[in-house]
């Protein structure tokens, strides 16, 4: 089985560890956490404009789309060394607060500097967003190394099954998921309204959820920086060749998670009828479609 990423898992004694790392011992909840990791104008001191040696990305909004982890456009760049050791510091800090999504989390998972989840791939999503857009939800798993100021918050997990990361990532990013945003955001994707959004529990032993794990996770490894992450969910980096092989698997994402939430044929083409008032810019419903009788 594959081993635990580095994120705090919840149900074993604060003594267990599982390949060296600590897990959290806090209350199980498969439901991941949204995290605000930097703040724009709080933050502003430990930014610059300029690229160098030693320096990572910081990655807004704009600097990913859906199944584009960099997209080119970044916020700014901070000294790694520097913004790890803050992050590692108010990482401990937070953890004492209750409201935190570090709360409870093991002493040795915490103070394993190692363990930050800026050092490993993870979802993030567009803060700032209105149900104008060609799209209202913009998710993807960026890469890791980057840093994330809060106009793209990242999602934490509190379980070790990698699939569950993937599950999410897959479900956030379908037309299904997308269509029941736009019709409750205004402007800001708030982490309550993001709480409140219904998505399946992940069964590992469903045919269906497994198989959008792996579609979700040949959609995002894109390169050599997922390696790791790609092992753990089972597919391998860099295995969409061309743009018609990943158009097709965006087609029959879509169908998958159409029917992960139980929608028929009928909803479906509703979905797609009433998605955006003037741009037609979704996949051939009739590939989707396609896809979904096939899983059915």
């Amino acid at each position: 089985p594959p081993q635990p990423r580095p994120n705090p898992a919840p149900t074993p004694p604060p003594s267990e560890t599982s390949g060296g790392i600590a897990r959290n011992p806090r209350q199980a909840s498969f439901r991941p956490r949204p995290v605000r990791e930097l703040d724009a104008s709080l933050d502003k001191h430990r930014f610059t404009e300029m690229s160098g040696l030693g320096r990572w990305p910081v990655y807004g909004g704009r600097s990913f789309n859906i199944w584009e982890p960099d997209t080119g456009e970044y916020y700014a760049w901070a000294d790694y060394k520097q913004l790890t050791e803050h992050l590692h510091s108010k990482r401990l800090s937070q953890s004492n607060t209750s409201s935190s999504a570090f709360y409870g989390a093991d002493p040795d998972w915490l103070n394993d500097p190692e363990t930050l989840p800026c050092l490993h791939p993870r979802i993030a999503f567009r803060n700032l967003t209105n149900p104008t857009n060609s799209r209202t939800t913009i998710a993807c798993l960026v890469p890791p190394k980057v840093f994330l100021q809060h106009g793209a918050p990242y999602l934490l997990f509190f379980s070790d099954q990698i699939e569950l990361e993937a599950f999410w990532l897959g479900v956030m990013c379908s037309v299904s998921f997308d269509w029941y945003t736009r019709r409750v955001i205004e402007l800001n994707f708030t982490f309550d309204i993001f709480n409140s959004c219904p998505v399946p529990d992940f069964l590992s032993e469903n045919d269906l959820h497994n198989h959008i794990v792996n579609l979700a996770g040949r959609l995002a490894a894109v390169d050599d920086r997922y390696g790791e992450w790609a092992e753990q969910v089972g597919v391998e980096v860099a295995s969409v060749k061309t743009e018609q092989e990943k158009a097709d698997l965006i087609a029959e994402l879509d169908a998958a998670v159409a029917l992960l939430y139980g929608l028929d044929e009928s909803d479906i083409q509703v979905i797609y009828d009433t998605f955006h008032k003037t741009i037609d810019h979704l996949p051939d419903i009739n590939a989707v479609l396609g896809h979904y009788r096939n899983l059915q």
